[in-house]
């Protein structure tokens, strides 16, 4: 059996915690021994967030170059997300030899494993930076409720 995970949260934690002891009955009934473990819980960042901070790279790919080259929005954000890891003393992952030991590859922190107050944090870092380096940011609400609508739409 694979392990399960459960979120508690206010209006559902009696519900969900009889799910997770009736998970944890199924390997007991099984002879198995289960670890229950309990610990905060901190979400992990929210599509509004993804979507903005994005939006953010794309606006500093169209306007600025790095190294004396264009870079697009992916390679932006990860500049941004070392930068910040740096700033912010965080540990930002290891720089290792690619397979064939012809160039290096870093292991960077991945802001899909970012909680909402880091991302919120990252996006602010991208902000300042980019007014710092004269980067005219528009308006991304409208681009955000434009992506979530066609989210919906397609769920």
């Amino acid at each position: 059996m694979k392990p399960g995970t459960y979120i508690l949260r206010a209006a559902d934690a009696r519900a969900r915690m009889a799910a997770a002891w009736h998970f944890a009955c199924s390997f007991l009934d099984a002879g198995q021994d289960v670890r229950v473990t309990v610990q905060e819980h901190k979400p992990s960042r929210s599509l509004e967030q993804n979507a903005m901070f994005h939006a953010i790279c794309g606006e500093i790919a169209q306007q600025k170059q790095w190294a004396g080259r264009w870079i697009d929005g992916e390679g932006w954000k990860r500049l941004l997300v070392d930068a910040w890891a740096r700033e912010s003393n965080r540990q930002q992952g290891d720089i290792v030899p690619t397979l064939d030991g012809s160039s290096i590859v870093n292991l960077a922190m991945q802001t899909r494993r970012m909680t909402v107050a880091d991302m919120a944090d990252l996006i602010t870092f991208a902000q300042w930076w980019a007014t710092d380096n004269d980067v005219k940011l528009r308006d991304v609400a409208p681009l955000r409720d434009q992506r979530l609508a066609g989210e919906a739409r397609a769920a």
